[in-house]
């Protein structure tokens, strides 16, 4: 594990993917740092057509690049939407990758996922695990795409001597989540579902699965405050995982959601709905050994993210959007 020191200060740095989840929780950390923070909305370069891609970097030539736009979604969009999982992941990682070391970026940051990990892999999961096994196959295509990122940031680091660094976040939620009835995550997925049964007065709400698998959950601002400690801090070949270290079954989740949001009636498992994988739990001790811990407890989180769902309009007008970009 190598630790450096990388100074942010009055850099130009581009977060790509800024309108999403992930993208705008770090484009709110960098704002307490002294940068420039640059973006493109995607109407003006669409990151999937190179030569688009590859023009914009020239002309702006950002020094940092964080690569967090990705096409996500929940078990049932990974699933249904495969081809479009892949290529569009793949598409966007190679451009920007392979833009930002043709235009002297300084350091680049790609966001992974712990999904690139072996769907039976020995729990908690290290960063070692990758490619030692098959992968879930419900999103498999996604897992793929990012873990070719993975080995292209790597790649690039070998032949070319680019400070390019992976991170794998575990299951993000928080403030500008996808709401979809279909095809979001799951804390989104289950806000929104106790949320309308409370206005309608259901006596029940169907939660998908069996409710038995396990899964950790990061406030997607600790995520963005772990990557800036990251870019500033870290510097290798490795992924770092970025998590809590503690998991939870997706029942006790939707107890925990519906306590939030008081709702009070019948917690429903539809078991013809897909588990995924048994249990994802992330190792975290390299992270916990280059000085980061999460700060925001799950309960806490949910209340941030409810309140969120609530008062944001833009989130209110994006429920019933196809799953973003």
């Amino acid at each position: 594990m190598a630790s450096a020191t990388f100074e942010l200060t009055r850099k130009s740095v581009y977060v790509a993917g800024h309108r999403g989840m992930v993208g705008s929780a770090l484009v709110r950390r960098l704002a307490r740092e002294d940068v420039e923070i640059v973006t493109v909305d995607r109407r003006e370069v669409d990151l999937c057509n190179q030569a688009a891609v590859f023009d914009w970097f020239a002309r702006v030539r950002p020094q940092v690049v964080f690569l967090a736009a990705a096409k996500v979604g929940g078990i049932v969009a990974n699933d249904t939407l495969r081809a479009e999982f892949i290529y569009d992941n793949i598409a966007i990682t190679a451009n920007v990758i392979h833009a930002a070391q043709q235009n002297g970026a300084e350091k680049l940051m790609f966001l992974g996922s712990s999904c690139i990990y072996p769907k039976l892999a020995p729990q908690p999961l290290r960063e070692d695990s990758v490619l030692t096994g098959p992968l879930e196959p419900t999103n498999e295509p996604y897992a793929i795409a990012k873990i070719a990122g993975i080995k292209m940031a790597e790649a690039y680091r070998r032949q070319y001597g680019s400070d390019f660094i992976s991170v794998m976040p575990t299951n993000l939620y928080g403030p500008g989540d996808n709401y979809h009835p279909e095809y979001s995550h799951v804390v989104a997925a289950l806000i929104r579902r106790f949320h309308e049964a409370k206005l309608a007065g259901a006596r029940s709400v169907v939660v998908w699965g069996t409710g038995t698998p396990r899964r950790e959950f990061l406030y997607v601002d600790d995520m963005a405050d772990a990557c800036v400690h990251l870019m500033k801090t870290y510097s290798g070949t490795e992924l770092v995982n970025i998590g809590t270290g503690k998991d939870i079954t997706i029942a006790e989740l939707a107890l925990m959601v519906a306590a939030a949001i008081g709702f009070s009636g019948e917690i429903r498992f539809d078991t013809s709905r897909p588990d995924g994988t048994p249990r994802k739990l992330l190792d975290v001790a390299r992270l916990s050994g280059l000085g980061w811990r999460a700060t925001t407890s799950l309960e806490e989180g949910i209340q941030l993210a409810y309140r969120a769902y609530r008062a944001d309009s833009i989130g209110r007008h994006r429920i019933d959007l196809p799953v973003p970009q």
